[in-house]
């Protein structure tokens, strides 16, 4: 299933409407949405852009990549990451940055990137 399907319904779902409803606002078949939700068929741009109106979401968000996670609820890129450094360091930055503000952060790992280069 492509990430376009998935966040169709995804977002669908988070609106609580049925593929049925979301046809109807769209004026487009049922058959279309499930078509879409399955893979088997990808919305054209006007559709997509009909989506993000109906749904309130901007039409880059139907693009996007969900993050994959693994059975322990863990995102599988954060789970490499943590490997590569090991544990123990991931430990660490996560002790201390978890009171950061994302200001902060930011401001670090700006000084990390300019000392490296």
């Amino acid at each position: 299933m492509s990430n376009i399907a998935k966040n169709i319904r995804q977002y669908r779902e988070d609106h609580n409407l049925t593929q049925q409803e979301l046809a109807l606002k769209l004026r487009i078949g049922t058959k279309k949405i499930e078509m879409y939700e399955s893979g088997e068929s990808v919305p054209d741009t006007q559709t997509i852009l009909r989506l993000s109106t109906v749904l309130d979401i901007p039409a880059s968000e139907f693009l996007k990549v969900s993050p994959t996670v693994n059975a322990a609820g863990v995102d599988e890129e954060i789970e490499k990451l943590i490997e590569e450094i090991g544990t123990e360091k991931a430990i660490l930055i996560l002790r201390t940055a978890k009171d950061f503000s994302e200001e902060q952060i930011l401001n670090v790992m700006n000084k990390l990137y300019n000392t490296q280069t």
